[in-house]
Parts: structure tokens; sequence; C-alpha cells
């Protein structure tokens, strides 16, 4: 099985600084796992690693769809898995790295989603628009009750997508999942967490970020989104660090207010990411307040198939 290193960990705690020189020390290539990262012109509000932060390293999965266009992680594993691939046939280690857990599980797992499309899904969201989206969750009820009794109302994207999938397919969501968790894993990874001993620190990291973001321009890079057009409800603008700045380009809010709101949603956000990661018993842990590369290298050469 293909081996990987995995780097996770909740926003802010040194995931791109620690990936970087892991790669420069055993010769590897970096392979973003973040579901914002991929969308162009979305830098600063992303954290997406500019080039003299990449030091030379060759990063895969930066940039590549227009805000404008829906990525799904389906899309993401097919991207990302490509990209695996190629990395290890020319002999380098792939080193996947970021903090959305769902899209570097289902690389791992080699979960497929496609589904053929027939157009239900611009369906679904019109009949959703006009009767609203209790509507579309009453038909999952009877369709896939499973994955209905784990959605909540609110999560108008989820339950679109599985319903569409039901009339795609003629199979409830849960059962493909249910099959795609048979199948064994597509890699073998070696996982390495951040992880910060006081909470307080690192919620003082996520709020000394977003006051960078803000120096650097992060409310210019909203603005020029939705100068060029970009719907403000597109997928790309609900990103943490556009849609609490969306209203305060469009005059409904002011910028303190949107900021506080950013460095709250921000914070929640990191704790969620270490609730998933921490039910990843794989995953070993690597001091924050400690220097991390020496852990790191301590752990991979002590796993034959990474040292050099």
């Amino acid at each position: 099985m293909d081996r990987m290193i995995c780097i996770a960990g909740p926003t802010a705690s040194g995931k791109t600084a620690l990936s970087v020189a892991l790669a420069k020390a055993l010769g590897g290539e970096i392979v973003s796992c973040d579901s914002m990262q991929v969308y162009r012109g979305m830098d600063i509000g992303t954290a997406k690693p500019t080039l003299e932060e990449r030091q030379g390293i060759a990063h895969h999965l930066l940039d590549v769809a227009d805000p404008s266009e829906p990525f799904s992680v389906g899309k993401y594993v097919e991207l990302a898995d490509a990209a695996v691939q190629d990395i290890l046939r020319r002999g380098r280690l792939a080193i996947v790295v970021g903090g959305t857990g769902l899209y570097m599980d289902s690389l791992i797992l080699g979960r497929r989603f496609a589904v053929p499309s027939t157009g239900q899904r611009a369906k679904l969201e019109r009949l959703a628009d006009e009767r609203g989206i209790d509507e579309i969750l009453s038909m999952l009820q009877k369709a896939d009750p499973e994955t209905a009794a784990r959605l909540h109302p609110s999560d108008r994207k989820r339950i679109i997508r599985a319903m569409e999938v039901f009339l795609e397919t003629g199979t409830p969501i849960s059962r493909h999942d249910a099959l795609s968790r048979e199948q064994p894993p597509r890699y073998e990874p070696l996982w390495l967490g951040i992880r910060f001993a006081s909470r307080a620190e690192l919620y003082a990291r996520i709020e000394r970020r977003v006051d960078e973001m803000l120096r650097q321009g992060l409310l210019g890079e909203v603005e020029a989104l939705l100068a060029r057009g970009l719907d403000p409800n597109a997928t790309a603008l609900q990103a943490i660090g556009y849609k609490e700045l969306v209203p305060v380009v469009r005059g409904e809010t002011d910028l303190d207010t949107a900021v506080a709101l950013l460095k709250q949603s921000s914070r929640r956000y990191a704790k969620r990411q270490l609730t998933w990661f921490g039910k990843n018993e794989r995953i070993r842990w690597l001091r924050a307040e400690e220097e991390i590369l020496p852990q790191a290298l301590s752990i991979v050469h002590a796993s034959t198939d990474f040292d050099k």
C-alpha cells in the first residue's frame, strides 16, 4: 500500500511551516488539504502559503478552481489522488497537509463520490427555493431515513446532495458510504498532528492571524471577489474570513462587528477541527510549545518506510 505523511491540526497551529521543513528534510512535495485554498484569488483569507513561504517546495491542490465553481470532496479526492500518484511515481514523498478532516480522510480511504448528473441538483435547488428545505428533507426521510435522521434542517447543502444521489443512482447515500467503508484504504499514512497544551494560546494565535490578514488586505480581497460578480451566496464566499466581511463591503454592518464575528468563527472552527482529529487514535501529536521539526523527524525516522 502506498505511504504518505499526513499533517493535521487546527487552523493557525503551524502546519504549513512544518510541512515545508519536513519536505526539505525528506525530499517531499506538499499536497494541500484545505477546502478553500483550492480557489484562485482567495489567498489572504485562506492563509494560502505565499511563494516565499513555500521555499521552493512544490505545492499541489492550490488554485485549482474558480470561486464561482462548485467544488466537492469528490473532486478533491480525484485531483489529490492524481497528484499523490504523480509524486510517488517520481520517487518523492507525498506530504498531505491541512485542516479539512473530511477531505483528508476521504483521500486516504479512496472514497469515490462521482455521480452521473441528469440535472437533479438544479431541480432540487429550485424546489428548495420555492417551498423551503423542509420539503426536500421530507423527501429524503422517505428515500433515505438514515441520512435524514443525522442531518440538521439547516444543512441545506448536504440535504440536497443526499437527495440528489438517491434520484441519480436509485441508492441512498448512506448505502454508498457503507460500501465505501468496506473497501480497504487507498493509502497508509503516517499521521502527525500539532497540538497546544493551552487552548488559550491557540486562540491567541488565531486572533493574531486574523489581525494580520486584515493588515495584508483581506477586506480588499473580498471587495475584489464581489466586484467581479461573484454571488455572495457562492460556496467559496461561505468560507470563514469571507462570509463575515461580505456584509461590510455591502454596507450592512461595520468592520469592528465583522472582525469580532470572524475571530469567534475561527475559534469555533478550530474547536471543531480538534474534535475531528481528536477521534483519530493514529495521530502522533507534536507539542507546539517545543521545537516541532525535531519531534516530527524523530517519529518519521522511527518508521523505516520513511527513513532515508
